[in-house]
């Protein structure tokens, strides 16, 4: 086998693990197939409700308020939040609109569309927008609580 062929045979499986890895799916203690609950959840069957100002959420799995879980964001168009960090990071794609997630002050953040992913990381202030005219929906997960933390600019 050529060097090339190895080399690529290698990298999936790799890539593969990585990515377990680093999203927490292999360690102990995180979600694993183990303690996955068969479940599925339709588009009209999520329920939004009122979290804070104008931002929704609608639960996808676990508790928001006391560890792992998945949940909806949703925000009306042309929305940003207060500059804020997180006790603990998370990770989210968009599905629906155009979002961006400025750090810091960041000037041009990059415009996400449906598929594009962003994490943050415990501590980090930033904000996050929906930056089209119709409403955003991201789906967000993490391995423990969420919360909001405003800061002071």
């Amino acid at each position: 086998m050529s060097i090339l062929k190895t080399a690529t045979a290698l990298a999936s499986p790799l890539a593969i693990a990585l990515a377990l890895t680093t999203t927490g799916a292999l360690a102990d203690g995180h979600i694993t197939p183990d303690n996955v609950e068969s479940n599925v959840l339709k588009t009209e069957d999520r329920n939004f409700f009122d979290a804070f100002g104008p931002v929704q959420f609608a639960d996808a799995f676990g508790s928001r308020e006391a560890g792992p879980h998945g949940t909806y964001g949703k925000f009306p168009g042309n929305f940003e939040t207060p500059g804020h960090t997180h006790s603990h990071g998370y990770r989210a794609v968009v599905l629906e609109g155009q979002m961006t997630n400025p750090f810091d002050g960041e000037e041009n953040p990059p415009v996400m569309g449906p598929g594009s992913y962003w994490a943050v990381a415990a501590g980090e202030a930033h904000t996050t927008a929906c930056v089209s005219d119709t409403p955003c929906v991201f789906l967000m997960w993490g391995d423990q609580d969420f919360d909001f933390v405003p800061t002071e600019n």
